[in-house]
């Protein structure tokens, strides 16, 4: 696989930025950096979630990334904290139990958004009936996802590693109930974490059957 040059990172610059001015092609230059890092971030995020599945050390992981163990620990740090998952609705602490059954039942060693929302849709919850007051049937987007899910060679395992996708929706999931002011995360902000990420199988079984981060309408914080 052949990586992108300077060369070829500078004419992506002129060839997404028409404009002829030095700030706003800085500018565009400063985004496609972003992106880059962002993606080396996610690559890297991506195999240190595997090792730890593989029974590999933090230490390990530090010496590999030439950083302390305490400092790879903090950075790849599991995708909720006990203070977190504190935070999860009664509703969300069992979806979560359904998240991790879909990926093992399915024979996968990894968590990604398709499991996410198939464990958000195993039961009635706020999730499930977002979805229907936005013209979307759960049912029909179970289907439309199993139809998509293969069965893997894997064996159940107690820890089933999350893709850097699935770690940010809950990243997400947890920014929109603090936006909207409430105490705990509910499934309907984890479907919303889907949905602002935009990304992965999940998202777009959800735009196939038009549901998408635009129909979603804010919500300020409540007023005090």
């Amino acid at each position: 696989m052949a990586l992108p040059d300077l060369d070829a990172l500078i004419a992506e610059v002129d060839r997404t930025c028409p404009s002829v001015d030095w700030i706003d092609r800085l500018t565009t230059a400063a985004e496609i950096a972003a992106r880059l890092q962002t993606l080396g971030d996610d690559l890297i995020t991506e195999f240190v979630e595997h090792a730890r599945f593989a029974g590999r050390s933090w230490a390990e992981i530090g010496a590999a990334l030439g950083v302390t163990r305490q400092a790879a620990q903090q950075r790849f740090r599991a995708p909720f904290t006990q203070y977190e998952r504190d935070r999860f609705s009664d509703e969300l602490q069992r979806a979560m139990t359904a998240i991790k059954q879909q990926a093992v039942q399915r024979r996968h060693n990894y968590i990604g958004t398709e499991h996410v929302l198939l464990g958000l849709l195993a039961e009635p919850n706020t999730a499930t009936e977002l979805l229907e007051s936005l013209g979307a049937d759960p049912a029909q987007v179970r289907t439309a996802l199993d139809d998509r899910l293969p069965l893997g060679a894997s064996q159940a395992a107690e820890r089933i590693a999350w893709t850097p996708y699935a770690r940010k929706v809950l990243a997400l999931a947890e920014e929109t109930a603090t936006a909207r002011g409430v105490p705990a995360i509910g499934c309907d902000h984890v479907l919303i974490g889907i949905l602002r990420l935009g990304r992965g199988l999940a998202a777009d079984i959800l735009a196939a059957v038009g549901v998408t981060a635009t129909s979603v309408k804010p919500r300020s914080n409540p007023q005090p």
